[in-house]
């Protein structure tokens, strides 16, 4: 009996040693199976992220690429280039024209094209290309109107030229349009209504279309030019906030206004606006900087006959230093006397200089 119990004693043990043996088991194989699991997850969430980040990395270039500012061409050699590939002879106004067309083109064909109306990323989130893009819009509209009204026109009882009439309707379509029209197919209609008009100014059997480099009519669009970038310096300035009086009514005692105004007010550009207005002013001025060119050489006769030439000169270079590049990696706002640098007020600075050439100009212009 005794060796009886000691056998069933072993045989028991023997038992338990293999149960808890079985149990050890089947955890560790519960373990390397949740532990596989986890790795495939792990591998499936990185399989789909990698091709996010690479997505995400490859819109980030792109958008700095496409933010690049377009760089000035030579308006003189791009005119000659034109009328050499039309087989036509240089003259009056053909300068302005093709700069003009040259200007709006740049519009639609720099890296990443007009980038104003779209909806898709990069694009929807980009702001600097877009404001210096209405810029140079705004200068677009405004050498096209000064064309159709004045440059085309003998008198004011003249006819006005049917193609400059159709490219200003075009360019003052709707800036951020995508769709139904796209704004880019209004502004390329425009460009060819100036082919159409510059077809017909170079052709010598052809003489409905005529351009007058008269001062009254530099003088109309400089007027025009003068307003904008007056309204561009006083927007720049205000980046760091000013408190104004108002001259609304200064020198005239009967004037009156259909809405009072405080005596004293406080006028600064929004933060967030800061950037914007700053690329806009950066765009008008490249866009500027060529229309004067090209109007120093269609008018050069009358600018020389007034003296006037070297004024002209002085315009563009201060319109020339506002194309310097740009090392912070954003338009910074000091405060005027601060240790940050204040992008916006460097802008205005240039840009007021500019504006009191051109008053200067037009002045020189009005004197016989």
């Amino acid at each position: 009996m005794e060796s009886l119990g000691r056998t069933w004693r072993k045989l028991t043990r023997r038992n338990n040693s293999v149960s808890d043996t079985s149990s050890v088991d089947e955890a560790e194989t519960t373990s390397s199976d949740s532990s596989d699991d986890g790795e495939r997850g792990s591998a499936r969430w990185g399989w789909l992220l990698l091709p996010l980040v690479l997505l995400l990395l490859v819109l980030l270039a792109l958008g700095w690429y496409w933010s690049w500012m377009p760089p000035s061409f030579n308006v003189g050699a791009r005119a000659e280039a034109k009328l050499e590939q039309m087989n036509r002879s240089p003259v009056v106004g053909a300068a302005t024209t093709i700069t003009l067309m040259e200007v709006a083109g740049t519009l639609l064909d720099k890296p990443g094209g007009y980038l104003s109306n779209d909806v898709t990323p990069p694009s929807w989130w980009l702001d600097n290309m877009p404001n210096w893009e209405y810029g140079v819009l705004i200068q677009v509209r405004d050498m096209n109107k000064a064309m159709r009204e004045a440059f085309s026109r003998s008198q004011s009882q003249s006819l006005e030229d049917e193609d400059l009439a159709l490219a200003e309707s075009r360019f003052n379509f709707n800036n951020d349009s995508w769709l139904f029209p796209p704004s880019e197919k209004q502004y390329r209609q425009g460009i060819s209504h100036l082919q159409a008009y510059l077809d017909r100014l170079t052709d010598p059997a052809n003489q409905d279309a005529q351009f007058f480099a008269r001062a009254d009519n530099l003088r109309y669009w400089l007027s025009t030019v003068e307003t904008r970038l007056g309204n561009l310096s006083q927007r720049l300035s205000a980046s760091v906030g000013q408190q104004r009086l108002n001259t609304d009514l200064a020198g005239d005692s009967a004037a009156s206004a259909a809405t009072p105004k405080p005596h004293d007010n406080y006028v600064k550009t929004p933060w967030l606006e800061i950037d914007d207005v700053y690329y806009e002013a950066r765009g008008a001025s490249w866009a500027l900087m060529h229309l004067l060119r090209a109007a120093e050489k269609d008018f050069s006769d009358i600018l020389v006959k007034k003296n006037a030439l070297v004024s002209l000169r002085q315009i563009i270079r201060e319109l020339e230093a506002t194309q310097h590049t740009i090392y912070s990696p954003m338009i910074l706002n000091g405060s005027g006397f601060g240790m940050l640098a204040n992008h916006s007020l460097v802008m205005a600075s240039y840009i007021s200089r500019a504006n009191a050439a051109i008053i200067n100009l037009r002045e020189l212009l009005e004197q016989g």
